[in-house]
């Protein structure tokens, strides 16, 4: 197992290269087994991971047999391919790995280029899926949509979430460069949901679905949502679509963001409903959607005092955050362990938390990609915090203690490599004292 999941990790030095010409010859050799089977096909800027998980539990409820393909993973490679809500054993891993080098080498011969480690990921979740009979699969772009190796499918409908500014290498330099390539996803006649987002964003979805002829579904305007309550636990909400009254319901994931991404959930399902013909029953959506888990987005750790685990890592998630914080603390003051990739917008990251910090401590991402600690030990000071440089497990009982002393919180953030490097810790038992 470990010697085949090196050899796929290699494939990382390959870097990104954005373009469908491999994946596809790759996936015609596989027999192009994504044709095999209805896909939801899920695009965005931040959501989309949160709004995968919703879709996956719903339907699987609903009693349908269900292909998760997510990335990246926190833990386990594993993770990224799930069927009926269990991510593929070893063995099945294994065998799919080797059996994609065999293509791999042959596309390299023709193609004069190896496919990339996401280009293999992608054509191995695919074939698993097709492998073990799954009626339909979630599927979450990697980055962007137009290019990226998930777009070779023929989804029954996608979906786009909120849009922000995000690998603008790649993607463009604007939030309407960046949302036209989200909208890349789009196919011709399928129907489109869009998530909350702003206006530039949404006048381009717009556009690129009149052109295709797409049906576009405005998951705002179609369903309106009532916090009740919230607590570290979760909200309790009220629910009503241009369809139907759901009523009340528990939603497990915290903060606005996920309301408004409960509304992009409930919107797709409704427009399935029409395209598998058969309407999914209300309890079940409500069952499915209270059955919800998603690993390190608001992901509680500890309830007193309280330790938040969350894998924002860009401004618009910071804010996003920031903002459950002030909710759901109520002026508690806020601590926070912050590592990043050397990519991303440090200052904008730290912004939006303002005063509620009062205490910063920076750890190491493990990955070749890591941030200096320097570049966030100067945004931190910036801010007026006071700023800690450390190891993760120091940071921890430092932090604890602090939140104890001070009546205040933990958050975790900054990386999804940092939350997988927690939730691995806290799964082996590591005391953080």
């Amino acid at each position: 197992m470990k010697d085949a999941l090196e050899r796929l990790y290699r494939r990382q030095t390959f870097g990104i290269k954005p373009g469908l010409d491999v994946i596809r010859t790759l996936l015609e050799k596989l027999g192009n087994p994504q044709l095999s089977y209805g896909i939801i096909h899920v695009a965005g800027t931040n959501g989309k991971g949160s709004v995968c998980a919703m879709l996956d539990s719903v339907l699987r409820t609903a009693g349908y047999k269900v292909g998760l393909y997510t990335s990246p993973h926190l833990v386990s490679f594993n993770e990224r391919l799930c069927v009926g809500g269990m991510p593929i054993s070893d063995d099945d891993l294994v065998e799919l790995i080797e059996r994609i080098e065999c293509v791999s080498s042959e596309v390299a011969d023709e193609l004069k280029r190896e496919p990339t480690f996401f280009e293999c990921s992608t054509a191995m979740a695919f074939e698993y899926f097709r492998r073990k009979g799954v009626s339909l699969a979630v599927v979450e772009v990697g980055m962007g949509g137009r290019l990226d190796a998930t777009n070779t499918v023929i989804p029954i409908l996608s979906v786009i979430t909120r849009v922000s500014l995000e690998h603008m290498v790649y993607l463009g330099s604007n939030i309407e460069n960046i949302v036209s390539e989200k909208a890349g996803i789009i196919k011709p006649g399928k129907p489109v949901i869009c998530g909350a987002t702003d206006e530039k964003a949404l006048a381009v979805i717009r556009r690129i679905a009149k052109e295709r002829g797409s049906p576009l579904f405005n998951a705002a305007e179609n369903a309106a949502i009532n916090v009740i309550s919230a607590d570290l636990t979760g909200q309790k909400i009220s629910i009503e679509t241009s369809n139907i009254s759901y009523g009340t319901m528990k939603l497990p994931l915290v903060g606005q963001h996920q309301v408004e991404n409960l509304a992009t959930v409930i919107t797709t399902l409704e427009v399935i409903g029409d395209i598998i013909g058969g309407v999914i029953e209300p309890e079940k959506i409500k069952a499915g959607i209270a059955a919800t888990k998603w690993n390190g987005r608001f992901h509680v750790l500890q309830a007193d005092p309280p330790v938040i685990l969350d894998g924002a890592h860009n401004p618009g998630a910071a804010e996003v955050l920031a903002e459950t914080f002030r909710r759901i603390l109520r002026g508690k003051p806020l601590g926070l362990i912050v590592g990043m990739c050397g990519d991303k917008d440090v200052n904008g990251f730290v912004k939006p938390f303002g005063s509620s910090v009062k205490k910063l401590w920076v750890v190491p991402v493990r990955s070749e990609r890591n941030m200096p600690a320097g570049q966030i030990v100067s945004a931190g000071r910036a801010m007026g915090w006071e700023v800690t440089e450390t190891t993760l497990l120091k940071a921890f009982g430092e932090a604890e203690n602090w939140a104890e002393y001070a009546g205040g919180a933990v958050c975790v953030a900054g990386s999804l490599f940092l939350a997988g490097e927690v939730l691995e810790m806290v799964g082996e038992g590591i005391r953080k004292k």
